[in-house]
This record gives C-alpha cells, sequence and structure tokens, in this order.
C-alpha cells in the first residue's frame, strides 16, 4: 500500500526499516510522548513480520518525497463493526520535527480512514505537555473528548492524556 500527500509517503513497513526504530526508540526525547520501549533489533525485526497478520491494525512507514524514512503511522484498535480507529504517529527523525512532515501524514491517513476504511470515527490521546501535537490535531478538526488524569509518568511526573476525536461528518465539514 501506498498513500501520496503533499510532503510524505505513506508505505508498507519492511525489515530494512528495522535498524532506524531502534534507534529513535532507544532516544528518550523521541519517545516522551508515544508509549514506545526501547527494543533490539531482533525484536523491532519480529514486530515487523507480525504486522501483516495483525487484522485490527494498520501501520506505515512515513517516507519524504525523496524517500527518506522519517517514522511511522498508525490505525490501530480497528472495528469494522463499529467503524472506528485510534490513531497514532511518531517522527522519529527529530530533523523532520516542526516541518509539516506529521500534518501532512496525518491528514493522508485521516482521509484514508473516513474514503476507503468506511470509519465513522477516529480517535486518539495526546498527552497534556505535547502542546504541538494538540494544536496539529485541532486543526485537522479533532475535539477533546475527555481526559484521562494522571495518565502517563514521564521523568517522575505525572501527565494527563488528553482523548480527542473527529467524526467523518465533521472530517468532511473541514475538509471542503
Amino acid at each position: 500500500m501506498i498513500l501520496k500527500g503533499e510532503k510524505t509517503i505513506l508505505r508498507s513497513i519492511v525489515l530494512s526499516d528495522a535498524p532506524r526504530f531502534v534507534k529513535w526508540f532507544a532516544d528518550p526525547e523521541v519517545t516522551q510522548f508515544i508509549l514506545a520501549k526501547r527494543v533490539t533489533l531482533v525484536e523491532e525485526r519480529k514486530w515487523i513480520r507480525g504486522l501483516a497478520k495483525q487484522k485490527a491494525k494498520l501501520t506505515c512507514a512515513i517516507d519524504t518525497q525523496d524517500g527518506i524514512h522519517i517514522g511511522s503511522i498508525d490505525f490501530h484498535k480497528i472495528s469494522k463493526r463499529d467503524k472506528n480507529a485510534t490513531f497514532g504517529i511518531v517522527i522519529g527523525d527529530k530533523r523532520y520535527w516542526n516541518q509539516g512532515y506529521g500534518t501532512d501524514a496525518t491528514r493522508v491517513l485521516i482521509r484514508y480512514g473516513f474514503q476507503k476504511l468506511k470509519l465513522h470515527r477516529i480517535d486518539l490521546e495526546v498527552h497534556e505537555n505535547n502542546p504541538r501535537a494538540i494544536a496539529v490535531y485541532k486543526r485537522l478538526g479533532f475535539k477533546k473528548e475527555g481526559v484521562k488524569r494522571e495518565r502517563v509518568l514521564r521523568r517522575g511526573k505525572f501527565y494527563d492524556s488528553i482523548v480527542m476525536g473527529i467524526l467523518e461528518n465533521e472530517w468532511r465539514a473541514k475538509s471542503k
């Protein structure tokens, strides 16, 4: 599967991507806002091999238009019955932070979710101390739906996790 945005290309993750994931997930600055943990190359390759078998998950590599692998993006907890999914993203290559790559990739996968997967609803959780991500999600039409109090422990401090969601009709109105 290949999905193209203005700045990014979403593609299937392949075994040769594993070393980059291992490097990124060893960096506390990259993992401060996600639930990823340090992994070995063997563990990461095993995870990649298992991706094709996962029915309720869609995970893609994020590449630049020049073919540089910079992160990953996914829908997990996909429910065909209830027509919803949970969204996640990480830009692991810090050289590409704050340049619109995450926004573009998010826009592409959300569009795919509503148009091709026929989802009715997409939700996500974002740490309260990640204002850049919160701003992106709001700009794309996500609405705050709730708070999981003191959900995440980082560097000895608990942070709230904000639950956000977008419905298909809200996305359509925002996309016009």
